[in-house]
C-alpha cells in the first residue's frame, strides 16, 4: 500500500500535504470537493480503493453491516471495550501465621480437623490472577451464577517439632452462600509418618469439583496446620473457572 501511494504523487513532502487536505474535509465529501490537485485526487482514489479491499461491503440497505460499525466507531475513532472473559481465579499462597488461628473465627465455626483458614493468597502476580470474580482476605466471591470447576493444592512441609501436632494432613474447601455458615465442599486426608530422622516431610494434597455456585457465595481453604510450604507458587494454590454446561 505505501508503495501505491508514493507512485501516485512526486514527493513524500505531496503525500503530507495531500493527507492534510485529506482529513480535513467533512464526512461525505466527494472526491471531486477534495482537492483541486490531481495528485490529491489519485491519491485519495488510491486510499479509497485500498480501504473498499479490507472493509466488509455494505448491507443490503447501503450502510456497514452492524458488527462492523459496532466493532469500529468511525465518528468516535475509538475500538469499543473488550468483551470480559470467562470468571476464573488463580490463588497461590503466601506466608502465613500461627497466630492467624485465633482470628479465624470470622471464617465460622470450623470443623477441628480443618480449623485453620489459609487466609493469604496472592492474587495478581506471575503465577496468579482473579478475572471476574473477587477476592479479599482468603476468600473467593463469586460474582457471576453458574456452573465452577474449585480446585487446590497445599503442599505441606512438617519441619522437626511441628510433626508433634499430629500425622494427619487435611485439607478442606469451604463454601459459604450469603448470610450462612461456611459448608464443606471438598475434603482431603493424608495420613503420613515421618521417619525420626528426616530433617522434614513434605506431602501434596490435591482435590478439585464441579460445582453450582450462585453470585455472592464466597470459597476458601482451611486446613489441618498451617506447617506448609509457601515459598513455592507452582506447589500450593487455590481457585476455581466458570464451565459453560
Amino acid at each position: 500500500f505505501p508503495s501505491q501511494l508514493k507512485s501516485q504523487s512526486p514527493g513524500s513532502a505531496e503525500e503530507l500535504r495531500c493527507l492534510q487536505v485529506l482529513n480535513q474535509q467533512p464526512e461525505g465529501s466527494s472526491l471531486e470537493e477534495l482537492s483541486s490537485s490531481q495528485g490529491c485526487l489519485k491519491l485519495a482514489s488510491t486510499i479509497k480503493t485500498y480501504v473498499a479491499t479490507v472493509s466488509p461491503g455494505p448491507g443490503e440497505d447501503g450502510r456497514a453491516p452492524e458488527a462492523w460499525r459496532s466493532y469500529f466507531n468511525t465518528s468516535e475513532g475509538q475500538l469499543p471495550p473488550q468483551t470480559p472473559g470467562k470468571p476464573s481465579a488463580h490463588l497461590t499462597l503466601r506466608p502465613q501465621s500461627l497466630a492467624q488461628d485465633g482470628r479465624s473465627q470470622r471464617f465460622g465455626n470450623l470443623s477441628q480437623s480443618c480449623r485453620h483458614a489459609v487466609t493469604h493468597w496472592a492474587h495478581s502476580s506471575l503465577h496468579s490472577h482473579v478475572q471476574n470474580m473477587s477476592y479479599r482476605a482468603g476468600r473467593l466471591r463469586v460474582e457471576q451464577p453458574g456452573k465452577y470447576y474449585v480446585y487446590s493444592q497445599i503442599y505441606f512441609r512438617y519441619r522437626g517439632a511441628a510433626r508433634d501436632s499430629g500425622p494427619q494432613l487435611v485439607q478442606c474447601i469451604q463454601w459459604q452462600p450469603a448470610h450462612s455458615p461456611p459448608v464443606l465442599l471438598l475434603k482431603g486426608v493424608g495420613t503420613k509418618c515421618w521417619a525420626p530422622e528426616a530433617d522434614y516431610g513434605l506431602h501434596a494434597l490435591y482435590q478439585g469439583g464441579l460445582f453450582e455456585l450462585k453470585a455472592g457465595d464466597e470459597l476458601f481453604v482451611s486446613v489441618s496446620s498451617l506447617a506448609i510450604d509457601s515459598n513455592d507458587a507452582a506447589a500450593s494454590y487455590f481457585g476455581a473457572f466458570w464451565l459453560d454446561l
